[in-house]
């Protein structure tokens, strides 16, 4: 999913006139894209000449830190706090929680590769 850099974005208002389905607007003086709206097309990356429309691998650090912030909340929560064993059936649970989603992406980028290698194939 593509994403803005609002340290780099200068509110030329190129992607949000390109984008094909209107799912860029201006959230005060840079652009941004509405996720549900956007249809993964890359022009937004192809007409910013300030290179703030970005990657969404680029996220994965942020992602990471966001997931282990809200597992150490957990944690810290007053059921967990001071009982080893409590915590230690917490993070078993999310360990299965975070392996179940890598499940569901695996099986969704091999389904996608079917995809490609039928009707949508050239």
């Amino acid at each position: 999913m593509p994403w803005i850099d609002k340290k780099i974005c200068t509110g030329c208002l190129m992607c949000v006139d390109e984008c094909s389905v209107g799912a860029i607007s201006m959230d005060e003086d840079t652009a941004f894209i509405n996720e549900s709206e956007c249809i993964r097309c890359g022009v937004c990356h192809e007409v910013c000449s300030s290179d703030a429309v970005r990657h969404d691998g680029e996220r994965i650090p942020e992602e990471v830190a966001s997931n282990l912030a809200w597992a150490t909340a957990l944690l810290e929560h007053a059921y967990y706090l001071n009982d080893k064993k409590k915590q230690k059936e917490l993070i078993d649970r999310l360990q299965r929680y975070f392996i179940k989603n890598k499940k569901v992406m695996e099986k969704t980028i091999e389904r996608l590769e079917n995809l490609q290698n039928t009707k949508y194939a050239d």
